[in-house]
This record gives structure tokens, sequence and C-alpha cells, in this order.
């Protein structure tokens, strides 16, 4: 996976490519919201600079041990930046990994992020030779658990305090979508 170009799918509405430094202000206003921030499992960005550092981030998880793809997730119709999605934590010798993904507050309630993760699920099975796809949630995190649930994933149980963020610790739900499941 990592000799090869950067890969870029295509939707009805979505070009998911690799990000880029241009991206930086978008990104920083995505990863700055506080709101959508709560559940991503991090603190907000503060400055534009660590934007750039996170998109750099990136792009050498491709190159890692345990290597990551990540998404930015750019709308066809105004070449607009609106989120990311990836997946990472690839376990190769388990064919396992993990995903994650974020949306602008603007964009959200719009399909996108089902849109885009219909695109990367298939993409990692077939490319990554993926049988498990895990994905963990804040119970309070509604919209994303019914996303996950419409892509067939699977709850799984709790991860007592198994986050921690904003100074506080978090539950977090396990998900997971087995090839299997997905091919169903």
């Amino acid at each position: 996976m990592t000799d090869t170009a950067f890969p870029i799918l295509l939707t009805e509405r979505l070009k998911l490519r690799e990000l880029v430094l241009d991206d930086a202000p978008e990104l920083f206003a995505i990863y700055s919201d506080s709101h959508a921030m709560q559940w991503f499992g991090v603190d907000p960005l503060t400055q534009l600079e660590q934007a750039q550092q996170l998109i750099e981030k990136y792009a050498a998880s491709r190159n890692m041990e345990n290597p990551a793809t990540r998404w930015g997730i750019e709308r066809v119709a105004d070449g607009r930046l609106i989120g990311t999605c990836g997946l990472f934590k690839w376990h190769q010798g388990w064919h396992k990994c993990a995903l994650g993904y974020e949306l602008n507050s603007a964009a959200v309630g719009q399909g996108y992020m089902g849109e885009a993760l219909r695109a990367i699920l298939p993409w990692g099975i077939r490319e990554m030779d993926l049988n498990r796809i895990e994905a963990q949630i804040h119970p309070d995190n509604l919209p994303s658990i019914r996303l996950v649930e419409r892509l067939n994933f699977v709850a799984e149980g709790t991860a007592r305090e198994g986050g921690y963020w904003s100074g506080a610790f978090h539950d977090l739900l396990q998900y997971a979508l087995l090839r299997r499941d997905y091919l169903a």
C-alpha cells in the first residue's frame, strides 16, 4: 500500500483525496470547532500550524509499521474540503484496522459521511485485505452511532473510560464490521 500513489476515490458528490498543506485552513476550521471535537477524542486545535502538522502526520502515517490512510473529503460541487475519514491502526497480520472520521459542522446531516464511508470500507476490505474494521464512538454521539449501524457495524460492548480528552475520561462504545457482514 505504501509504495503506490495515494488512492483517490470518487462518489456521486465527493472526491476522497490526499490532504495537502493548502487544506490547513479548512482542516483547522473543522478541528478547532469545540462542538464537533467533543466526539473526536482530541482537544480542539488552537493554531493553524497544528492543522499543518496534522496533515504532515497523516501523510507520514502511510509509511509507518502499522500504516494508515486518511482521505480529505472534498465536495465536488465547490471543491471545498468538508471533512476527513480514514482507516488506521492497521494490524496486517490480524487483518483489522480502526475507522475514524469527522465533518465540518455545516456539512452534517446531508449524507456526506455515509457516502464517503461507503467508498472507503470496500477499498479497505479489498486493498488492505481487512476482515474487521473497528469504530469506537462516544455513547452520546447518536448521529455517529446511527451512521455505523446503517453501515452494518455491530455493537460489541463498552470500553469503560477508554478515552481521555478535554480533561476527562470517556466511555467508548465498541463497534465492528466484519468482511462477511459487509459482503452480505
